[in-house]
């Protein structure tokens, strides 16, 4: 907290002669700025087609209104440091007893339409965000012990949060993308939560999304591209060091290539410009094509662990098949299903070596929040066998698989998203390793949206029985997820009845409060190993494992990050700092 007011005071100092832009600093690229050329075009794949281009009703990483939007408000981290800083502010003063931070918001932004952005804006995004009905991914994050965070519109361009408690997340709540209160207002006044729910559905005119960040939607056409354009309204008051408006490029296209190894053969074809390996035959062949002079390109291999998580998660909300779950909710079982996964064959069969394994929700990357001494229930089929004989499983049928003392099979569905070839790989080899021990896994991969849309679901009866996928997101000040540990959270995924089931849950959902509240660092991270114990005891979740993040380019590119600062965290280049270079 010190440095960041630290900070402050310099940014102001700094800032005086060019009031109201925001400057990226040259030290966020390898570029300078003179070296940096306007126009043309950058080419980038996703594995998805999206589900919806409203901001309000997005769960998944990558989605259109983080992209448009630049998933920045009023402040914003700075990549060097990791330190909190000003932006869409331009300066904030933070009360006595650390309740209440009040912003000043930047003069002179505008939205694509023309319309200033004011403190309006956030007001107006925070009440939809935190009505209930609207279903927003971000309604836990503006909540603390189930007492709202408030904001306060003090006039056009001051804004006050107030706190019920002293907040470690204090500025990530306040980081928020904003959203035009000219727009979603008076559909808020007018028809609530389903008014809002029915906005800006994939079939909207691209024209009426209207943004602030740095993009603007040209089109898009389902399975085929997302096709964004520069926002001229955002490049007023976002420059470079030498006063150049950006983002430099006119354009960001991002191909529908639902499979990871066909984005493979775009970016060796040179199709698209940017590419993250997952495996190291994805390595091989990029760096073979970089030596044989077939494609000019960098790629930084095991620039750092991942900065996300890959995990099976057990539906417990099963009440049309009271066998399962009743299976589903027993850490036993859940324990063995651990010891069934091989981490290390994960790690060298579809990472090629280049992985890391995970126990725990804190990511790889964030090493100082890791509980070293959390248990990890390793590979291990006899102790799968022996914990899933305690629960009565004992004997099998004809086909080899276990049976209990009524004849019930031991067998589950198993789904992940189709096209995501590695998930793919750890979902077949838990198969077999299950299939060994007399487990019957029934996998399917299908759609993403589908996917998520299960996985979602809340209530007594969930469509589904176990998942593969993945988090990204989360904080460095506070590594748990406020819409993923209480027990109301929206992606609290393996239980979505709406209260704890188990006396582990709410230790976990009392533990999260305490740790969010801590501003002591060395204690905030006490609680937090205490958290990862008690996870290891519930077992929520089975942590897998996942690949070191081996970021590549196309040399056609410019602006990428300085290497000190690239990794899974930072990523290699903030876009509005990217140029084409030949």
């Amino acid at each position: 907290m010190r440095k960041a007011l630290v900070l402050i005071g310099l940014l102001a100092l700094a800032g005086a002669a060019s009031a109201q832009t925001f400057v990226w600093p040259q030290k966020w690229t390898v570029a300078k700025p003179q070296e940096a050329k306007r126009g043309g075009t950058l080419r980038a794949a996703v594995i998805s087609d999206y589900r919806t281009f409203n901001p309000f009703i997005t769960a998944e990483s990558g989605n259109v209104p983080s992209i448009i939007s630049g998933n920045r408000g009023l402040v914003t981290r700075d990549p060097t440091t990791g330190d909190w800083i000003p932006y869409m502010a331009e300066s904030w003063t933070i009360s006595p007893n650390k309740l209440e931070i009040t912003f000043k918001i930047r003069k002179g932004m505008k939205w694509s339409d023309g319309r200033p952005i004011t403190a309006d804006d956030w007001i107006t995004t925070w009440r939809i965000h935190t009505d209930k009905a609207v279903g927003s991914n971000s309604y836990d994050s503006f909540f603390i012990d189930g007492k709202p965070i408030v904001l306060r519109k003090i006039d056009d361009y001051t804004i006050r949060f107030i706190y019920p408690k002293t907040d470690a997340e204090a500025f990530s709540v306040a980081s928020f993308a904003p959203w035009p209160a000219h727009v979603f207002g008076p559909v808020y006044q007018r028809e609530g939560a389903e008014g809002i729910k029915k906005m800006w559905t994939l079939s909207e005119d691209p024209a009426k999304i209207v943004s602030g960040g740095p993009w603007l939607i040209e089109s898009y056409r389902p399975g085929e591209r997302l096709v964004l354009k520069r926002n001229p309204a955002f490049g007023e008051w976002n420059k470079d060091e030498a006063g150049n408006p950006l983002p430099y490029l006119d354009r960001y296209e991002i191909k529908i290539v639902k499979d990871t190894n066909a984005q493979l053969a775009e970016f060796l074809a040179g199709n698209i410009d940017i590419f993250n390996p997952a495996t190291v035959d994805h390595i091989s062949q990029v760096r073979q094509a970089i030596q044989a002079g077939r494609l000019d390109a960098t790629i930084k291999v095991n620039a750092s662990p991942v900065a996300s998580s890959q995990f099976m998660v057990f539906n417990w909300n099963k009440a049309s098949d009271p066998f399962k779950q009743s299976l589903f909710r027993s850490d036993k079982f859940r324990r063995a299903m651990s010891h069934v996964v091989n981490r290390q064959a994960v790690i060298d069969i579809v990472y090629g070596g280049l992985g890391t394994p995970m126990y725990t929700s804190v990511y790889p990357v964030l090493t100082q929040w890791i509980n070293p001494k959390v248990p990890k229930y390793e590979y291990d089929l006899n102790q799968a066998a022996k914990l899933l004989a305690e629960l009565g499983f004992t004997r099998k049928d004809r086909e080899g698989f276990l049976v209990d003392s009524k004849g019930r099979r031991l067998e589950f569905n198993l789904a992940t998203n189709a096209g995501n070839v590695q998930r793919e790989q750890i979902a077949k080899l838990i198969v077999d390793e299950a299939k060994k021990v007399g487990v019957k896994v029934n996998f399917q991969a299908i759609d993403f949206n589908t996917l998520v849309g299960q996985l979602l679901s809340s209530g007594p009866d969930r469509p589904f029985d176990a998942i593969i996928i993945g988090l990204s997101g989360g904080g460095l000040d506070w590594p748990f997820g406020s819409n993923v540990v209480p027990c109301k959270g929206n992606l609290h995924m393996w239980n979505k009845s709406g209260q704890c089931l188990d006396p582990r849950e709410t230790q976990l959902d009392a533990l999260y409060s305490r740790g969010r509240t801590e501003l002591d660092f060395q204690k905030r991270r006490e609680i937090g190993f205490r958290m990862q114990e008690i996870e290891a005891s519930l077992l929520p979740v089975i942590y897998i494992a996942g690949p070191n993040y081996h970021p590549a380019w196309n040399n056609r590119l410019g602006g990428e990050h300085p290497d000190a600062i690239i990794s899974s965290i930072w990523g290699q280049r903030e876009l509005e700092l990217t140029f084409i270079k030949k």
